[in-house]
């Protein structure tokens, strides 16, 4: 049976979804768990000692380091007791944001006599998701080989030694409706350890093998053939098509998960059939995702009171969300909103960026510009109550409402669909269980345009209105007990949300300058945006970076974690460095990305078999070292790092260039076989082969003054169109150190600097095919050369 799963497009695709492909709370409910269990302890700690976890700086071990369970974090300690005693291990792995996790902690965790069963039978370990993908990788792909799927917790059994024995996910305490409890489990596997030691450690050492050899592909050859992006993209965009939710929007059925990737990968489709001239195909594509980013806009899974999305909704009609909100999320969909407000000028979608962006300011970012990872999805009723309950903090009864609005409750009812009864009937998946019943969570059914008629108003009095009703309950939700925040920083989500900041920081001036922003979104100057992008990138460089190893640290929290920086975060945040320098203009953050790539490419990059694994490979207590390639709710490290090689061999000479594109040439030769035969789980990495088959990369070269009105100007034109194959330079022929830089790594650059006509606060050259167009020193002229580039292609198909 394990042969037939260990295929690695199985494996590889069910890790990565793991959290995308089992809604947990479905899972809990079919074991038949209760509401008022269904939540997380607020109650003292029952005069408990602290265990060993208390010593942590980790959020999610930390709420752990009171149970009567005897845990060990993830190290040499628990490895040499569980060798001493010659017991197995148990391994738990969550995060603090997690809403099952807190269920299995109430429900076993807490519970002493599970409790003593697994301190007399086994070594517990407790280990933090966020703060060690790298463990997680290892026995989330074990547990999804096995069952098809996984999620969080993760609950697997080892041996001493490290090796997999079984796991799963969320157990109940006992046994129901035919499933085993945690307790049943428990003495299972210390049976089984007694009796069949010998075959479960066999089959364990086994499992491994075959991961390993599934999971570290390697490419026969570096030479891609032709068709590849062709086929790729293409097959695709097609496969994504025929998943299309054409009521709801979105790509696949319930849960529906905000999977930034998969819209990426339709915008260049889109953009690549409007240059082949063919604009009937192109509009259709941009309907799906326009219709999709309404719909999720409207949806509950967008929370219309605070901003921000949450991670997802367990209906199609993305209404009743899983209520936490991720950092990783939030980052991904502003791109994507952004993008589209580029194509299409609707002020909308530029609003919804900013919505993200603004709420991400308020609650989430740390006094030195950090950005925090989550908020949690459970929280209390009130201050005291005895559990915590998920979505408490979001969801409103209909008096509630009547009661904060008064004249205006009727119209902001209308608009929210708010019933007496509770408003999460609108599909069988949305409540199954009856957990908000009389709750409501804020949904838009239509748009606002066809209620403001509904009420005589006019749309701008109308969303005034809806703003003034919205800053209301704000206002009042702000006074309840909040969700838990992780207030960890992780690198590769920080990477994220710093590319965000940083291109909304130039595309929102491309925006209307007298449009009425209404509340939660605070209009800011995009010049704030880079601002909190630049804060953000100056606090990883100085608190996770070893400027003498030139090495990354994975994650802070009142210091570095103890897990080195792992490939995602090395992409990523090579990326939102490239966005910080092509948007931001300062060179220091491009000489930063050019380090970490070098970096990269010393811990990660298999030299001889191609593509980058996800570790570094020094830690033995990590059994897999694996070459992610799946683009999920996080695009893989992979399909980033593939992008960012082509971005900077488009800034780079020849010899460095050549060098860029080999690499990713080598990186997508190992991919091929899932390119070709599973394309639409690997979005991200099929629009970096297309970009990699480009001839020539379009540069628009800015020259002048950075700091003048006259070439912030010009910035702001560059990039109030859509293209995702143009790279931006921008120069200052007055700044030695920049100079210096273009003299050494792009003479060409350093020429076209020195050659601009003298006088002017800024001139651009866009070069495209091989040739320079004249240059150009106003932004009509820029915009028009743009526009001209996308017509011409259009014109000669």
């Amino acid at each position: 049976m394990l042969s037939t799963l260990l295929l690695p497009h199985r494996l590889t695709a069910a890790a990565a979804t793991s959290p995308t492909r089992s809604p947990l709370r479905v899972l809990a409910a079919a074991a038949g768990m209760s509401s008022s269990a269904s939540a997380s302890s607020s109650s003292p700690h029952g005069g408990r000692k602290p265990n060993r976890l208390a010593a942590e700086h980790s959020p999610y071990l930390l709420q752990h380091a009171h149970n009567p369970v005897d845990w060990y974090p993830w190290g040499d300690e628990a490895f040499e007791k569980a060798r001493a005693k010659d017991v197995p291990i148990f391994l738990s792995v969550g995060y603090s944001t997690c809403h099952w996790c807190h269920v299995m902690e109430v429900e076993s965790f807490e519970n002493e006599e599970v409790a003593k069963l697994l301190n007399d039978w086994f070594v517990s370990i407790k280990v933090d998701r966020e703060e060690r993908p790298d463990v997680d990788k290892v026995y989330m792909t074990y547990v999804s080989a096995l069952h098809g799927g996984g999620g969080w917790p993760l609950s697997v059994f080892l041996s001493p030694n490290l090796k997999p024995l079984m796991g799963g996910t969320y157990f109940p305490p006992d046994d129901k409706y035919g499933r085993p409890g945690f307790k049943t489990v428990l003495r299972k596997v210390k049976e089984a350890w007694e009796t069949k030691r010998d075959a479960l450690e066999h089959t364990g050492n086994l499992v491994i093998e075959q991961l390993t050899d599934a999971l570290s592909a390697k490419a026969s050859f570096q030479d891609l053939p032709n068709d590849l992006a062709d086929v790729c993209v293409d097959q695709c965009v097609e496969k994504l098509a025929s998943s299309y939710d054409p009521k709801f929007g979105g790509f696949g059925s319930a849960p529906k998960f905000p999977r930034p990737v998969e819209d990426y990968i339709m915008l260049y489709r889109f953009r690549k059939l409007m240059e082949a001239g063919k604009e009937s195909e192109a509009q259709n594509i941009k309907k799906m995702v326009t219709h999709t980013l309404d719909c999720m806009a409207r949806g509950g899974v967008h929370d219309h009171v605070g901003g921000g999305f949450h991670r997802y909704s367990v209906d199609e009609c993305w209404h009743v969300p899983h209520f936490e909100k991720m950092l990783y999320d939030q980052g991904q969909i502003v791109n994507v909103y952004l993008d589209t407000f580029l194509i299409t000028r609707d002020e909308y979608y530029s609003t919804v960026a900013c919505d993200i962006l603004d709420y991400l300011r308020r609650d989430m970012i740390g006094k030195e510009g950090e950005i925090f990872s989550a908020e949690d999805a459970d929280s209390a009723e009130y201050e005291g109550a005895p559990r915590k309950k998920e979505g408490a903090f979001y969801v409103w009864t209909s008096k509630e409402i009547e009661d904060a609005l008064g004249e205006n409750a009727e119209l902001f009812k209308n608009h929210y669909y708010v019933k007496s009864s509770g408003n999460c009937d609108l599909s069988p998946m949305s409540d199954p269980h009856n957990e908000f019943n009389g709750k409501n969570v804020l949904i838009e059914r239509k748009p606002a345009s066809l209620m403001a008629s509904k009420f005589g108003k006019s749309l701008d009095e109308y969303s005034q209105v809806l703003g003034a009703c919205r800053q209301k309950l704000f206002d009042i939700r702000s006074k309840r007990p909040r969700p838990h925040l992780d207030d960890k920083v992780i690198v590769s989500w920080n990477g994220l949300a710093i590319s965000a900041f940083a291109r909304a920081s130039q595309i929102l001036k491309s925006g209307q300058t007298a449009t009425r922003f209404n509340f939660p979104v605070a209009g800011s100057n995009p010049v704030e945006y880079l601002e909190v992008a630049e804060k953000a990138a100056n606090f990883i460089k100085v608190k996770l970076y070893d400027a003498s190893s030139k090495r990354l640290h994975h994650s802070y929290r009142n210091g570095p974690s103890k897990a080195p920086g792992f490939l995602d975060d090395y992409a990523f945040l090579i990326n939102g460095l490239l966005d910080l320098y092509e948007f931001g203009g300062k060179i220091e953050w491009l000489l930063w990305a050019i380090q970490l790539q070098v970096t990269q490419d010393e811990l990660f990059l298999d030299k001889q078999g191609g593509g980058y694994f996800n570790t570094p490979g020094e830690d033995p207590s990590v059994l897999l070292r694996v070459k992610e390639d799946y683009d999920g709710a996080e695009p893989s490290g992979n399909s980033v790092a593939a992008i960012n090689l082509i971005r900077l061999s488009s800034i780079l000479d020849a010899a460095k260039s050549t060098g860029y594109k080999r690499n990713v040439e080598h990186l997508l030769a190992v991919f091929e076989t899932r390119l070709r035969q599973l394309s639409i789980a690997l979005p991200l990495m099929c629009c970096a082969a297309d970009m990699l088959s480009v001839p020539s990369r379009k540069q628009v070269v800015l020259v002048g003054k950075k700091g003048s009105a006259e070439f912030q100007d010009m910035v702001a034109a560059t990039f109030s169109s859509y293209d995702p194959n143009r790279t931006v330079i921008q120069i200052d022929p007055r700044n030695t150190q920049e100079m210096e830089f273009w003299d050494s790594n792009n003479t060409n650059i350093a020429q076209m600097a020195r050659s601009s006509p003298p006088g002017n606060q800024a001139v651009a050259h866009v070069c495209h095919d091989f040739k320079c167009s004249p240059p150009v020193t106003s932004p009509e002229a820029l915009r028009e050369l743009l526009n001209k580039t996308l017509a011409a292609a259009s014109t000669a198909a």
